[in-house]
């Protein structure tokens, strides 16, 4: 057993690769705290860092500054409004065909422009955590201290603005700058996640591991706290999964993320499915016995 564990531990790319994905087990669930909780997990307009945004900030961080240009997601919402605004078609459409398109800017862009030939769309999109570097290590580092040193800076306020904004905002508090700073902590956090599991299997660790805390607590300090340690184990289980099994990592991990939901889903003391059915069922035992009485 002991063997088993240490063992990959011999190559310094499962090194990195573990560390790696603790660390962005920790920032995925804290940052996706405050997206589950404000419903930014399954509203479109905030899921376009997932796709050209991304990879182009990628780019932009490890090439050339052009990048920046054409897939921000500034634009991209900017885009979205104008359609929405201007015309009858559905929120829906609008958002499938400005994704798509965003997604086809980005990949363009990190084909033509200089330094693209140290991108690989492939990894870009799915993702690549056996080849982390030092540097990459040293980026996430960077970004997951930085969010977590604002978060514990600003956690009253970003809580009072995530469960009653327009009550924040009566308190003249700057509700602008707080939706901006969550958005731009996501944008960060997709950037050191896509050479990990990539932008197709960004959302689910985005979400899964805040999702499986808030089955289980009810604080929001509890969700995030409880949520980087799932996140957390959902990294170094996946990545021994994958060493073992010989299958891709970032699946892996996705897949352990998504299995450790499912159990709390299922068996939460309080919320979960069997759990709840259990507890009608004892509810209803009882009632007939007091009936019968």
């Amino acid at each position: 057993m002991i063997d088993g564990l240490i063992d990959p531990l011999k190559f310094e790319f499962m090194r990195n690769a573990l560390a790696m994905a603790i660390m962005l087990g920790v920032l995925c669930a804290v940052v996706g705290s405050y997206m589950i909780v404000q419903q930014m997990s399954i509203d479109g307009r905030h899921d376009f860092p997932l796709g050209a945004g991304g990879v182009a900030d990628r780019c932009f961080l490890r090439s050339t500054p052009l990048c920046w240009c054409g897939s921000r997601r500034g634009d991209q919402h900017r885009c979205l409004s104008g359609i929405e605004s201007q015309s009858r078609l559905k929120i829906d459409s609008v958002m499938a065909l400005i994704l798509a398109s965003f997604l086809a800017i980005g990949s363009t862009l990190v084909t033509v422009l200089p330094g693209a030939n140290r991108i690989d769309l492939l990894h870009i999109l799915f993702g690549n955590i056996l080849g982390v570097t030092r540097s990459d290590l040293l980026l996430t580092f960077g970004i997951t201290i930085l969010i977590l040193i604002v978060v514990w800076l600003f956690y009253k306020e970003l809580l009072f603005y995530t469960f009653d904004p327009l009550g924040a905002q009566a308190e003249g508090m700057p509700v602008r700058w707080y939706y901006l700073g969550i958005v731009t902590a996501i944008s960060l956090t997709v950037v050191a996640n896509l050479q990990t599991v990539g932008v197709l299997l960004m959302i689910a660790m985005l979400v899964a591991p805040g999702m499986t805390a808030y089955l289980l607590v009810k604080e929001l300090h509890q969700m995030m706290l409880l949520g980087a340690g799932l996140g957390a184990l959902a990294g170094v289980v996946g990545m021994y999964l994958s060493y073992y099994l010989d299958i891709p990592s970032g699946s892996a991990i996705v897949l352990v993320a998504f299995g450790l939901f499912l159990l709390a889903f299922l068996l939460s003391p309080s919320q979960g499915v069997l759990t709840q059915s259990r507890r009608l069922k004892a509810q209803e035992v009882g009632s007939l016995r007091n009936i019968g009485k």
